[in-house]
């Protein structure tokens, strides 16, 4: 008996931690779509003018 409730409480810890991973999948999925939104209309990656980043060194 002791074997199922920890197979329980194994599952009920899984179900639940699942949920959290398909959100921030689905956060991760927004931020690549705006991602590559913006380089499509010529900015960078988080939404600033290419202008602006001519003047940064490069490392």
């Amino acid at each position: 008996m002791k074997k199922l409730y920890a197979f329980a409480a194994f599952a009920a810890l899984l179900t639940l931690n699942s949920c959290n991973t398909a959100i921030g999948f689905g956060r991760d999925l927004r931020l690549l779509g705006s991602g590559m939104e913006n380089k499509a209309h010529g900015r960078t990656w988080s939404g600033q003018d290419q202008q602006q980043q001519e003047n940064l060194p490069t490392y």
